[in-house]
This record gives C-alpha cells, sequence and structure tokens, in this order.
C-alpha cells in the first residue's frame, strides 16, 4: 500500500481529541482524588483508538500515545510551572514553554509504546462486528500491557528517571489490586491496571455491538465475553485477599513520633534575615511535642550545618535526651567543596559525638544539580542550594538503640527499588521532604500517596515530616493512619511498631515484572509482514 494511501488513514481529529481527553481523565485516579477506576477507563480508550482499523502503520500509534500522554502529564505534573515561576523567578512565558516541553518529553514514552503496540501486531481490524478468537483478544491485551508498562520503566531510569504518576501509583487502598504491591511493587500494578483496563475496554465494546446484533450473535458475544468478564472479577478478588495477608511483623513496643511541619513560605524560607525565625519555630514544636523519635523536615534549617550556632544544635540534642531519643533533622551540608542535602539525627545510642548523617542519593535535576549544558538554565531559574553532590548508596541505617531507621529525602521516595536496599535491616522508613516548592498544586497529594506505595511494597511504616504538607504517618499497610492539613504549623504526634521482615518486593524488585514484560513481547508479538511501500 502507498504512503499516500496511509496517509490518508491517518488518525482523525477526533481520535486524537479523544486521545488527549483520555490522558487528562486519568489524572483524577491520583491524589487527592484517587478516582483509581479512571485509569481503567483511560488505559482501556487507549487500547481501543490503538486497535482500529486505521491504525496500520507505527507512526500513527507513537501519534495516539504521545498525544494521550501529553494530556496525561499536562494535566498531572502542571505543578512544574509553579515551581519554575512563582518559586524558581523564571519568567511566566519561559515557565510555561518549559513546563510544555517537560510534558512533551513524558510523553514520547507513551509514544513509544503506542509504536511498538501497532508495528508489533500489524493492522487492528478492529471494529464491533469483529469479535476476536480468545487468543487474539488474549494477545494483544497481554502485549498492550506489557508495553505500556516497559516503557513506563524506562521513564523512571534514563536520565536520572522521573517516576512520577506511574500508573500503579493510583491503585493505593482501597484499591482492590493495592494486595499485589507486596508481590510486584509499582510496576506489577501499572501492568495489572493496563492489562484489566484494556479488557474491559474489550467487553464494554462487545456489549455495544450487541445492542445492535441478533439473537444467535449476541449469544456468541457474551460467551466469548464471559471468560474476560471472570478474569477480570478474579483478579480484583485475588488484590482484595492479598490485602489480609501480613508480609512483616511488628517488633518491640510501640515508640512515640513527632512529625514537625513548620510551614514557612518557600519564599521567605531561604532569606538570612529569616533563618531565627525557621530556628526559634521548630525549637518550640520539639520542645511542646516531646518524643522519642521527632523528625524535621528536609532543609528545616536553611543554613550549612557549619554555620548553625553550636549552642542550638546542642539544645535540640537536649530535647532529644530528654525521651532518650533520636531528632532528625534537614540541613545542607559542605565537605571541603562539595555540598550535600543532608539528614542529620542527634540524640542517644549512637556513636561519633552524638551525630549521624544521611546524604540524598538520587538527586533532582535541575533542583538540585545542573546537567551539563544547562547551567544557562539555572541561572533563569534562581533555586538556591542547586549543586548538591550525591551521597553514597551504601550508607547504613540510622540508628537509635535497637531500632534502624533508613532516612530517604524528598524525591527519593519515588524510587521503590532504592528505598528497598536498605531492607530487610531497617525497621522504619522515614522521610523529609519540602514540596513548597510546588504550592497549593497537585504534588504534595501525588507526593504522599508514593510513599503509601512504599510502605506497601516494603510493609513498613512510613514517617514523612514536610514543611507545608502533607505531613503523615502511613502504615505498612499503605493506609493513612494520620496526617496533618497542609498549610498549617504544627506537630503529628502517634505510636508506631518497628517491623521486620521482607515482602516478595524486596527480595525480587522490578527485575520479576519487566522480565514478564519482555517474555510477553518475546512471545505474542508478531512484527507485520506485507509488501506496501512506506
Amino acid at each position: 500500500m502507498m504512503a499516500t494511501e496511509a496517509a490518508k488513514r491517518a488518525p482523525s481529529r477526533q481520535s486524537l481529541a479523544a486521545a488527549f481527553l483520555l490522558g487528562l481523565a486519568g489524572v483524577p485516579a491520583f491524589a487527592p482524588l484517587e478516582l483509581f477506576p479512571l485509569v481503567f477507563v483511560a488505559l482501556g480508550g487507549l487500547y481501543l483508538l490503538l486497535d482500529r482499523a486505521e491504525m496500520y502503520h507505527w507512526r500513527h500509534g507513537a501519534l495516539i500515545g504521545g498525544v494521550f500522554g501529553f494530556g496525561f502529564f499536562l494535566g498531572g505534573v502542571s505543578w512544574v510551572y509553579v515551581s519554575l515561576s512563582v518559586f524558581g523567578g523564571m519568567a511566566m512565558p519561559l515557565a510555561a514553554l518549559a513546563t510544555v516541553l517537560f510534558c512533551a518529553y513524558l510523553a514520547l514514552y507513551p509514544a513509544l509504546a503506542g509504536a511498538l503496540f501497532v508495528l508489533l501486531t500489524g493492522r487492528g481490524n478492529f471494529s464491533g462486528a469483529d469479535v476476536r478468537t480468545g487468543w487474539q483478544t488474549l494477545r494483544r491485551t497481554l502485549l498492550f500491557a506489557a508495553l505500556w508498562t516497559l516503557t513506563e520503566w524506562l521513564r523512571g531510569r534514563l536520565f536520572t528517571g522521573f517516576s512520577w504518576l506511574a500508573i500503579g501509583y493510583s491503585q493505593t487502598p482501597p484499591s482492590p489490586l493495592s494486595g499485589f504491591a507486596p508481590i510486584v511493587g509499582v510496576y506489577g500494578l501499572s501492568w495489572l491496571s493496563a492489562w484489566l483496563g484494556a479488557l474491559l475496554a474489550v467487553v464494554c465494546g462487545r456489549v455495544v455491538f450487541q445492542g445492535t446484533a441478533t439473537g444467535a450473535n449476541r449469544l456468541q458475544i457474551f460467551r466469548q465475553s464471559l471468560p474476560i468478564m471472570l478474569t477480570l472479577a478474579l483478579t480484583l478478588l485475588c488484590g482484595s485477599l492479598l490485602r489480609l495477608i501480613e508480609w512483616t511483623q511488628p517488633i518491640g513496643q510501640p515508640i512515640r513520633v513527632a512529625l514537625l511541619q513548620g510551614n514557612i513560605p518557600q519564599e521567605m524560607k531561604w532569606r538570612p534575615e529569616r533563618l531565627h525565625d525557621s530556628l526559634r519555630i521548630y525549637h518550640q514544636l520539639a520542645h511542646a511535642h516531646p518524643a522519642q523519635l521527632t523528625v524535621l523536615p528536609e532543609t528545616a534549617i536553611p543554613s550549612l550545618l557549619e554555620q548553625v550556632p553550636a549552642d542550638y544544635l546542642d539544645a535540640l540534642h537536649r530535647l532529644a535526651q530528654r525521651e532518650h531519643g533520636m531528632l532528625i533533622f534537614g540541613i545542607p551540608t559542605h565537605d571541603g567543596s562539595n555540598y550535600a542535602n543532608s539528614a542529620i539525627a542527634l540524640g542517644n545510642g549512637h556513636d561519633n559525638g552524638g551525630l549521624q548523617r544521611y546524604d540524598k542519593v538520587h538527586l533532582v535535576p535541575f533542583g538540585e544539580f545542573v546537567p551539563p549544558g544547562f547551567h544557562w538554565f539555572m541561572d533563569l531559574a534562581e533555586i538556591p542550594m542547586s549543586d548538591f553532590i550525591a551521597g553514597n548508596p551504601q550508607q547504613s541505617p540510622l540508628r537509635l538503640g535497637a531500632l534502624k531507621i533508613a532516612p530517604n529525602i524528598c524525591y527519593e521516595d519515588a524510587f521503590g527499588e532504592e528505598i528497598a536496599r536498605a531492607l530487610p535491616e531497617a525497621h522504619l522508613l522515614v522521610n523529609l521532604s519540602n514540596v513548597a516548592w510546588f504550592g497549593d498544586s497537585l504534588a504534595p497529594a501525588q507526593h504522599l500517596q508514593i510513599a503509601r506505595l512504599r510502605a506497601l511494597e516494603t510493609g513498613r511504616v512510613m514517617l514523612r515530616a514536610t514543611n507545608t504538607g502533607m505531613t503523615a504517618i502511613v502504615s505498612a499497610n499503605g493506609d493513612i493512619a494520620a496526617a496533618l492539613p497542609p498549610f498549617t504549623r504544627g506537630a503529628l504526634t502517634g505510636e508506631v511498631r518497628a517491623h521486620t521482615g521482607a515482602t516478595p518486593y524486596v527480595h525480587g524488585g522490578n527485575l520479576p515484572v519487566i522480565a514478564l514484560c519482555l517474555l510477553i513481547i518475546g512471545i505474542v508479538a508478531r512484527p507485520r509482514r506485507n509488501n506496501r511501500k512506506t
């Protein structure tokens, strides 16, 4: 078939508009709304668009997938604009352009999934009147899920990775699929969501056609749809039953914790004249809420550790000793010519003169380090402390007596395998964040949902101390045990238990799911064979 004829069958404007709207429709599946079934609708709709008859060229599949992805990310990570313009000082047109370009880059991954799906399956040949065999449906839906998951995993690794809004994050409780998280992790949930969404779309397409079919055809359609409906029901039932399994065990007595939220406006935080206010606010909060483990946010003290008055550090140390416990706070550190984004622990039960330190390992491009060739960009966005070095990936957990605590700082908890590195040795996860950079946007709630997935994957309690929200205690089963309202000043207090043991995900990481996706592609993919000119 000639290229001119292929162009005639390019996706219509209606198809592209549908792809964009389906991408947008997937965003409310995530926090703060958490309408998790919308993911099935969004991905199911994408599957049908890719499966249409005119989608016989891989370039068309790339276009549909890219438009879907652009709508998805434009709606889901619009908070990048807030960071660049409102708090980064970048001119509004440049911040808007940078946000659009960033979303366009992220859309390349769904575009790749769409292109590969069409390339490996050939012409879709789908219509209501064409009810495929069970094997054809299984083959195409499995391939769609595998390609989506594999490209999503690539997005979380290439160029230091951006795993935010991986589809699996939408399946925190009460989603039945959350029961699979301790086994397959976030990318396993992405695979399940994409597969179930595609299967659901197939059933819905057949139901629509069933209304115009004859009696005999209706019976045939029902019989062919019944295995799919049973598969959907059994998968959701299995996920619900898996939620009842306790993969890890609580040990020891509960410990009292206090998570401090200073609610210091980002535009004021780094002003030198406001340093005294930051010191005073966090000392008062810690003094008024005694606990065995007190956690302050990322860069709670907006100064280098070496510049903090010694008597202030002594005062924090005494507050921790008062409860025979530990106080952890975030602060930049400086060793010679290098800067690090660090968490410092003061108090009892450890060496080094009463001080332990963790340096952030997974840094944020442009926010914490400048990629080669982009110093001009950072000159436009006036972000302080944006050239850190990464810490050692093999840092030991912090110790509070026999309790071992694995800290992570802000964006690090978006990478499940990196969090699992400290396990099963560590008993408790602690995240120090400052998402004030993103204002009153979707980012803080989305970040809390990511932390919930990490708790599910690891079977550990996750404590989150943030500057402006969402400060929370996340149970080992992924539920939010308690949380502070955002943009308020206060302390979240409660009791938590240390946990021991390891989930299947801690042992295997993402490798089993990625291997499964590659295996599916190798078995069920069938490149087209034809003689048309392209």
